[in-house]
Formats: C-alpha cells, structure tokens, sequence
C-alpha cells in the first residue's frame, strides 16, 4: 500500500499514537496510489453525474450539412427532419382539371424526393433510406410490385408515402388511350393501393411524365388533388438538371427503384448536401397526406 515503515508499538500510549498515525498513514498512502486524473467522482459507490453520462446532442440541420465532418462522411451524422410552415398553396382543381406541380414555389430550404415505378426490390434500399432517414414520395405501378407489395412497407414504416403510377405503366397512355381506359389506369392503381397500403393515394405521376388535359381530368375524377412532374433527377449515378446545374429550394426530384439505386441515391444526397437542402415530404408540404 505504498507503506514503506512500521511503528513503535511497545507502550498503550505509543501504541494509540501509532493506530491514529497508521489511520493517517493509510488515507495519504490510498491517495498517493490512485490512479492520475482519479478524483472523489471516480471513487467507488460514487454516482456519475448527469451532465457526465447524458450523450452529446444530435447537430442542427444546418450543421449537419454544412460541418467539415458531414462534407467528408455525410453517412456519419444522422441529421434531424426538420419541420417548415409550408409557405406554397396547392392550386385547387379548375374547370375539372387536375393542377399540374412541377417544382414548388418555397423560401424554405427544402427539397423533395420522389422514387418511381417499383420494379426493382433489394434490401439495400430501404437500409439506405433509413440510414439517411429520408421520406419519400414513392410512385407506383400495380403490375410491377404485385408480386411483392410487402416490400414497401418498409418505406411507409419510415416516413415515406404511396401514390398512383397507373396500373400497367403505358408510357404511350396519352396517345393510346382514351378517356374511359386511363381513368381505368388511374382507378384501379387507387384500388390497388388503398387494400395493400391502407390509404388513398393523393398524388399522381404519369408514366414517361406526358400528360394531356384529358388526363388532368381523369386524374381530378378519380379523385386525386395533382399531378406531380420534376424538374431534375438522379440517373445512372448523376444528377440531371432541367434548370440551371443545381438543386435549387423547392425541387421536386425523381428517382427509380432500379440496379444503380445506391449510386442514384448517392449522387442526389450529395447534390442535396451541397445546395442546403433538408429532405422533406411532399405531401407534407403540399397539405395532400
């Protein structure tokens, strides 16, 4: 114990004197042999104080995005959804035709990710859009998630929402259709979505993004509040802009459930770092949920 000599201990007095030096003796020597930096918190049967067990707080948003650490490894902090009083009005339906959304009028620093189609399903994507904590406006067709509508229940379990893509995803509807087979297209995917995911869907994206005021119509009969068109993407690993080289406030972008899924995903959250935008959902911003 760091005690390098004994006392006298021949005499009753001498003897007491010692047992209250060795008393002595004993709290210096534990004090000279504890460990550096070991102070009356660290002893034993002490209780951590609060301030030294509760964990540090999450960053703002802000810093998130704009930290040297969220610039060299944007997976390493988990950035808190941030909610905005939406400052943009969805133009009601007129004269029976749907309105037609393609990027919202905002000062807020948002953005929205749309994901289209549903044909490919691996486990990787709802892993990455939970890593991210990103919701997601998910457009789909029946005859592509049919086989497998669980698979998105996922992303509902995270935030994201269902909305219509048609039935049979005829890119050439326009054309090829009239009136009656794409309310057909439009209903039956309502149908469809309203049994499999519990809800109507509000929101509609026609395949290949082509529309028609025929079309307006059948979507506003079926009951849907919009038709949602973008104005850039994430493709083949690349962000593809229609309008300037950058996501701007307000961007509606879209996404496939494709192979390069990661690489799409990727090169929008960079894009998305980038400019300062929180990801947030449509339908939230739009009043449609």
């Amino acid at each position: 114990m760091c005690l390098n000599h004994s006392p006298d201990m021949s005499s009753p007095v001498s003897r007491r004197s010692a047992l209250g030096a060795l008393g002595v003796s004993l709290v210096a020597g534990l004090s000279a042999c504890a460990s550096p930096g070991t102070g009356p918190a660290a002893s034993v049967g002490a209780v951590p104080s609060a301030s030294a067990t509760r964990p540090p707080p999450y960053p703002s948003p802000a810093a998130a995005t704009h930290s040297p650490t969220a610039s060299a490894s944007p997976s390493a902090i988990k950035r808190i959804r941030k909610s905005f009083v939406p400052d943009f009005q969805l133009p009601p339906i007129q004269n029976g035709l749907a309105p037609v959304i393609t990027r919202v009028q905002t000062k807020h620093p948002v953005v929205f990710l749309t994901i289209d189609d549903g044909i490919t399903k691996t486990p990787e994507m709802a892993a990455l859009m939970t890593k991210f904590d990103y919701p997601a406006t998910i457009f789909l067709t029946r005859n592509f998630v049919q086989g497998n509508p669980g698979f998105f229940k996922e992303f509902q379990a995270q935030g994201s929402l269902i909305e219509n893509h048609t039935v049979s995803h005829n890119v050439n509807m326009v054309q090829q259709f009239g009136y009656d087979q794409q309310l057909a297209e439009i209903t039956g995917m309502q149908d469809y979505a309203l049994q499999q995911y519990g809800r109507r869907p509000t929101l509609f994206r026609p395949p290949g993004g082509a529309y028609s005021n025929l079309m307006l119509k059948a979507v506003a009969d079926a009951g849907l509040k919009a038709v949602i068109t973008w104005e850039a993407k994430a493709n083949a690993g690349h962000m593809d802009y229609q309008v300037g080289s950058s996501l701007r406030p307000g961007d509606i972008v879209l996404m496939h459930f494709r192979p390069e899924f990661a690489a799409d995903l990727a090169a929008f959250r960079k894009a998305q770092l980038a400019a300062g935008l929180e990801v947030v959902l449509l339908e939230d911003f739009l009043g449609t949920v």
